[in-house]
């Protein structure tokens, strides 16, 4: 499974760029550290360096979930998200061969 992040500071300065950056860095760390963790990167967009991305790989969906459940995911890596853009994020790794996941709805009820 990937995961794909792209944040943005709510101010434009050099110094809520700063603290984002430390911010994911923090994060990645954290998740690094969790059980089902396969790899990650933190980036800046090259043409907008106002653009931020947090990029996971996890052997399943539910060891992602949990790790963002976590007590430090809670503490540490949910308060970044206010930074988030509204998108999906969870992507299926498509691979020769594979099936790839039923379109329909993931909700109860």
């Amino acid at each position: 499974m990937l995961v794909v992040t792209r944040l943005r500071p709510q101010t434009p300065d050099d110094a809520a760029g700063e603290a984002l950056r430390l911010g994911l860095l923090s994060a990645l760390a954290i998740l690094a550290g969790k059980p089902g963790y396969v790899g990650g990167e933190v980036g800046r967009n090259v043409d907008d360096p106002t653009l931020w991305v947090l990029t996971t790989r996890w052997e399943n969906v539910g060891s992602y979930r949990r790790a963002l459940g976590s007590y430090e995911g809670k503490m540490h890596i949910q308060p970044l998200m206010v930074h988030a853009l509204d998108e999906p994020s969870a992507y299926e790794v498509v691979e020769e061969g594979t099936d790839l996941n039923e379109a329909r709805s993931r909700s109860i009820g």
